[in-house]
């Protein structure tokens, strides 16, 4: 039914169904869920039906290149930016292989949202403490390793785009990391730092 079916019309559809003997009968109206079988080819009342599109990649960035250490080798991660911001990240692993493919997507999808207007605090939000197994058994031999996986190493070539560290509101400065001072996180009963990769539980 349209969206804006009214409470009587619903009792006509029932009564009708009943009527004509119908033995189940289901009623949705137009929008009601994300996912329907049927749709309104006209926009939904009271919904906001816009698209942001990313504004175009300019011909030339001004930007970057950031060196990361990683357990599978060595990543640089570049950050780019035109006059309304930042606008692109590049990645590119080192002949230790690892996984590109995750990082260049990664990567594409961050583009698009900086060029969308998306604030890049919430994206470093987002990538800040991802682990990655293969770095974190390396970090323990290789002291040059300070972050915990490429999303993290992304994260934090884009704090240093724009300047500062950003910290989550959830994030308690009254507890710092014993071996980096950077402010603990609670998970489920553990302190974590999302910076050195420190944890303790209990």
């Amino acid at each position: 039914m349209p969206a804006n079916a009214t409470l009587e019309e619903v009792d006509q559809v029932y009564r009708s169904a009943f009527a004509l003997g119908c033995k189940g009968i289901t009623v949705y109206r137009d929008g009601c869920r994300q996912n329907q079988v049927l749709t309104s080819a006209h926009p939904i009342p009271g919904t906001n039906n816009t698209t942001i599109l990313p504004r175009p990649r300019p011909r030339t960035t001004n930007g970057h290149t950031t060196k990361f250490h990683m357990g599978c080798g060595t990543l640089y991660v570049y950050v780019g930016k035109d006059e309304q911001g930042l606008a692109e990240v590049f990645t590119n692993l080192g002949k230790g292989g690892g996984c590109p493919s995750q990082s260049e997507a990664t990567a594409r999808i961050l583009s698009a949202g900086l060029r969308s207007g998306i604030d890049p605090r919430i994206l470093i939000e987002q990538l800040k403490g991802i682990r990655c197994l293969s770095t974190i058994t390396q970090r323990k031999i290789q002291k040059d390793i300070d972050v915990l996986s490429c999303p993290h190493a992304i994260s934090r070539a884009l704090e240093e785009a724009i300047g500062h560290s950003y910290e989550p509101a959830e994030t308690s400065t009254a507890n710092p990391c014993p071996e980096c001072k950077y402010p603990l996180r609670r998970e489920a009963g553990c302190n974590v730092c999302d910076h050195c990769g420190y944890n303790k539980c209990g």
